[in-house]
């Protein structure tokens, strides 16, 4: 099947599933990347091989392992599943050229849209487990009414003197995120960390929120403002995209209003701005944030499914 085939047959299968996904357009060989295809049960699959090496040192090094190998997949056809179950076949051979067995470091990742069931038992059976999401939620989408409300909460913009507190709220999801797989907790991540919240907390108005609890501060809300978000603005159908960096609240302010608050206030600064969505990510398997976002207006849009190590 052409290339160009592929791609339109999936652009109108996910269309048709969720209006929020970007079309598509047939994948090109790169000297980057690699084009993979296959056939299987009357249908086939194009998949876009590539490899990104993260530095240690920089600034989303702390949230990624440092070798990903990534598979961007297009299926068409009447079986998707076979195609995906060959495609995935074809790519660990790929992937055995390319990747040291056994080293943690690295990760095999399959971005896949989050209403697009199929072949979701062939990538469990290939090794595969859905670990990270990308949620979008649309401007109009209504959050229910009361944060405003929480007593002795004050949300509040950061300054430089909050760098500490920004810092130890900062280790303290980092290290809770750690345990479901999709970081690695490795040295270094703190100096990291706050390198990259003292440059934020240097802009004339930071996009940093801090919120205080009865006058201690306990939480805090990062947004990257539409302008700023070019990185990850293609994986939503959208013109104007926010993205929500972090959310972070001590454990001695839990079920206290101060996350509800905090999200409260970062979606009122990007409706502000004429945001049509905001996007964030989150571990799926997080007990504490996924039913969090979804009850501030959030839905699941890609799900990154993925392997650690990448070759085992």
């Amino acid at each position: 099947m052409h290339s160009d085939v592929i791609a339109s047959e999936h652009a109108t299968r996910l269309a048709a599933v969720d209006p929020l996904l970007p079309g598509s357009i047939a994948f090109e060989t790169s000297e980057n990347a690699v084009v993979l295809g296959v056939e299987a049960g009357g249908s086939a699959a194009a998949g876009l091989a590539s490899r990104v090496q993260v530095d240690r040192d920089a600034p989303n090094a702390p949230w990624r392992a440092l070798t990903e190998h990534r598979l961007d997949l297009q299926l068409a056809g009447p079986r998707p599943a076979d195609a995906l179950d060959a495609l995935l076949t074809r790519w660990d051979e790929h992937l055995r050229a390319a990747a040291e067995p056994g080293d943690t470091e690295t990760a095999a990742i399959v971005p896949r849209a989050s209403r697009d069931a199929a072949g979701a038992r062939e990538m469990l059976h290939h090794g595969f487990a859905p670990l990270r999401v990308i949620a979008v939620r649309p401007a109009e989408r209504m959050t229910p009414a009361g944060p405003r409300g929480t007593p002795g909460v004050k949300i509040r913009r950061a300054e430089p003197g909050d760098l500490d507190t920004a810092v130890a709220l900062g280790m303290e999801l980092h290290s809770y995120d750690a345990q479901f797989g999709t970081v690695n907790l490795r040295a270094g991540v703190e100096e990291i960390l706050a390198k990259d919240l003292a440059e934020q907390l240097k802009r004339p108005e930071p996009p940093l929120w801090i919120a205080e609890l009865y006058g201690r501060p306990l939480g805090m809300v990062n947004v990257q403002h539409p302008g700023e978000t070019g990185w990850i603005s293609d994986r939503v159908a959208a013109t104007r995209v926010g993205y929500l960096s972090s959310l972070a609240v001590a454990e001695a302010a839990r079920s206290s209003g101060v996350g509800t608050a905090l999200a409260t206030h970062a979606h009122q600064v990007l409706d502000e701005e004429g945001a049509d969505v905001v996007l964030l990510h989150h571990a799926a398997a997080n007990p504490r944030s996924t039913p969090f976002w979804y009850a501030q207006g959030y839905r699941p849009l890609w799900t990154y499914w993925q392997r650690r190590p990448a070759v085992r």
